[in-house]
């Protein structure tokens, strides 16, 4: 295969015009165009919506300007603008049945799934918080009704939003989260699901079940919990290896399972009718009634199936753009809200990115075996793909993506039928597991071991960002089409790279910043050459760690990459509790605290966590000061304690601008008051 041939992903018919205007494509694009119109009418049009609507209609007439048939998709994309606003208009006006009882105190009966609980009577959906420790099944459980919050911070949660977004034609979204939850009764899932959990977990540990679940159902919420080592969690690892999609169904799942089962088939010598009829009728619809819908899985089941359909009728494999666009107009018209879902927008950014894997597996080596380009290939273009969604949401971009996805492709080629099987053996799937514990082992090795690589961190992609990336996306295409050279790709790259960094060259802030941490305090100071964060918040009581998931996304979405001081200001759970999730997330060059209490147990975890990271430590005291240019910093409690020596631990980097209060040393007294 060379990069002239003109051979779209899966072996897909060449890419031409006609191709680029399926009647899908501009299908797809006015569901899109209705969609934005019609939360721009509900919850207010803002200039993203009006820039997304212009981008829209100026790619639908690149599209159409030449084709014969213009009048024709022209007409197909304004009637999908009238189903795109209508089913979101629908999702929208629907109210929430849960409504009347926010603010009481409620004991709820329903079907729990790890996600929402869903109750028969009134038809809804309810976030429970904490979560139940309980699996899936049947549950009672008392809290107080509250409506979900919004963005509270920088690059934090805006858990009404997604809520809202995750209701669909047929499905209830989410309005009320329960709050104090207190688990009454619960009774084990039951069923196919249940017979399929069961099946995942026979014989095995709590750690590889939970992985076993992630992988085959998407369920997390068991993942979540496990821990290589203390604040190093299972998942925040595979984030880190860049292998978190590997929790999350797609076509991945689709591909490994269907390409199985295919392959059994034609060992067996079945027809094509059957070899590919057979697992779009059966098995395709099983999965997706198997695991809860979400933009990923349901999109890779509309695509499997209609590649199966096609092939198994002797029409070959569709376009792959028409069939994406199709698979997006059926998902966005039974969800319309899930275009503003996170996975719905990865999951779309990578399959077109993987419309190249053929054209850049063919410019690679060809001394390489063929599997090996092709992986290389797609590893590489849906990471690029969905680089800008990855870094403005998360605020890091795993540097060993390549590597690890490498190494955990060839075990998951394995473990994922294997664990569909044994999902299907239910109980009965422990001499099975025999052989999926290992290899869960190996890949939860891959993770912890890849995990533990530096990540390049990242804030908020803005405008110019945005410009920048799309301009070297675009560069990039053209090379794999064989338009332009190569060094036009490294320009585009190098200029994007200047336009995002020189804002912050030429204008360093200089700001004070108050993140809203609950009942804490939490500040960010920033001024030339110094930037301070004043405590980080804590939750008395509570397991959920600030620091890591509100303060650092927080400092990631305001463009902070490092802090050259922390300063936990007193022993209390609610200030200094999440000043462990800050130095694990970013490099921090001094701590400063007060007094040294060796009895307590929150700043003993915070300064283990600053020895752990190799963090000096600086007590300080009344008139002690850093100075950043014209601006300086100063101590004003707690006072001097005569005869009461201070540490700092291992050299600072602040020794050149730090200036002691007086008397200069600690244990020197004044002399004593003269009587009267």
């Amino acid at each position: 295969m060379t990069a002239a041939m003109p051979v779209a992903v899966m072996g897909a018919a060449p890419v031409g015009v006609a191709a680029r205007t399926a009647w899908s494509v501009p299908g797809a694009l006015g569901v899109i165009a209705g969609i934005l119109l019609a939360l721009g009418v509900t919850l207010g049009f803002g200039g993203n919506g009006a820039l997304s609507l212009a981008g829209l209609g100026a790619l639908l007439g690149a599209l159409t300007w030449r084709e014969p048939r213009r009048a024709l998709l022209l007409g197909l994309a304004v009637a999908g603008v009238g189903a795109g606003f209508l089913s979101a208009r629908t999702v929208l006006a629907r109210p929430d049945p849960m409504t009347p009882w926010l603010g009481a105190q409620v004991t709820l009966r329903g079907e729990w799934d790890g996600q929402f609980l869903t109750l028969a009577e009134p038809r809804a959906r309810v976030v429970v918080a904490p979560k139940p420790t309980q699996g899936p099944g049947a549950l009672v459980v008392a809290g107080r009704l509250v409506p979900p919050e919004g963005r509270r911070t920088p690059g934090g949660f805006d858990q009404a939003g997604w809520l809202r977004s995750q209701g669909g034609l047929f499905v209830p979204a989410p309005g009320a989260v329960l709050v104090a939850a207190q688990v009454r009764a619960h009774e084990p899932e039951r069923g196919l699901r249940g017979w399929f959990r069961r099946g995942l977990s026979a014989g095995l540990d709590e750690r590889r079940a939970a992985l076993m679940q992630a992988i085959e159902l998407g369920d997390r919420s068991d993942i979540t919990r496990e821990e290589f080592a203390a604040g190093y969690s299972v998942r925040d690892a595979f984030t880190r290896a860049g292998l978190a999609h590997l929790m999350a169904l797609s076509g991945q799942n689709v591909a490994l399972i269907t390409g199985v089962l295919v392959w059994l088939m034609i060992r067996a010598g079945a027809s094509p009718a059957w070899r590919f009829g057979v697992p779009a009728a059966l098995l395709l619809p099983y999965l997706l009634m198997l695991v809860q819908p979400s933009p990923s899985i349901t999109r890779a089941v509309i695509m499997g199936g209609v590649v199966l359909v096609a092939l198994a009728v002797g029409r070959g494999r569709p376009d792959p753009l028409g069939l994406i666009a199709l698979a997006a107009l059926l998902c966005l018209l039974l969800f319309p809200l899930w275009l503003l879902d996170l996975g719905f927008g990865l999951s779309f950014l990578a399959v077109l990115a993987l419309t190249g894997s053929a054209r850049l597996a063919g410019r690679l080596p060809a001394r390489w075996p063929h599997t090996l380009r092709l992986a290389v290939a797609a590893t590489v273009l849906a990471e690029l793909g969905t680089l800008p969604v990855i870094a403005g949401t998360f605020g890091q971009v795993p540097l060993v993506g390549l590597p690890a996805n490498l190494v955990a492709g060839v075990i998951m080629a394995a473990l994922v039928p294997l664990g569909f099987l044994a999902g299907l053996l239910g109980p009965v799937a422990a001499p099975l597991n025999l052989i999926n514990g290992p290899l869960a082992s190996a890949l939860l090795l891959v993770a912890q071991t890849f995990g533990q690589a530096p990540v390049l961190t990242w804030g908020v992609i803005g405008p110019g960002g945005t410009l920048a990336f799309v301009t070297a996306a675009g560069a990039g295409w053209l090379w794999l089409m064989g338009r332009v050279p190569g060094r036009a790709v490294l320009g585009a790259v190098l200029a994007g790279t200047l336009l995002t960094a020189l804002p912050g060259w030429v204008r360093p802030a200089q700001d004070i910043v108050f993140l809203d941490v609950g009942q804490g305090d939490c500040t960010l100071l920033r001024l030339p050459g110094l930037t301070v964060l004043i405590d980080a918040g804590g939750s008395v009581g509570s397991d959920y760690d600030v620091g890591g998931r509100t303060v650092v996304p927080a400092l990631r979405a305001l463009g902070v990459r490092k802090l050259d001081v922390v300063i936990a200001t007193h022993a209390d759970t609610d200030h200094i509790e999440g000043v462990s999730g800050v130095l694990r997330a970013l490099p921090v060059g001094e701590l400063w605290i007060g007094q040294r209490k060796t009895d307590d147990p929150v700043l003993t975890a915070v300064l283990n966590e600053a020895q752990v990271r190799g963090v000096p430590v600086r007590e300080v005291r009344r008139g002690d000061r850093v100075q950043a240019g014209r601006a300086a910093l100063t101590v004003l409690w707690p006072p001097a304690t005569c005869g009461v020596p201070r540490t700092t631990t291992t050299a600072s980097p602040f020794d050149w601008t730090w200036v002691a209060g007086t008397p200069r040393s600690w244990a020197t007294c004044p002399p004593p008051p003269r009587p009267r």
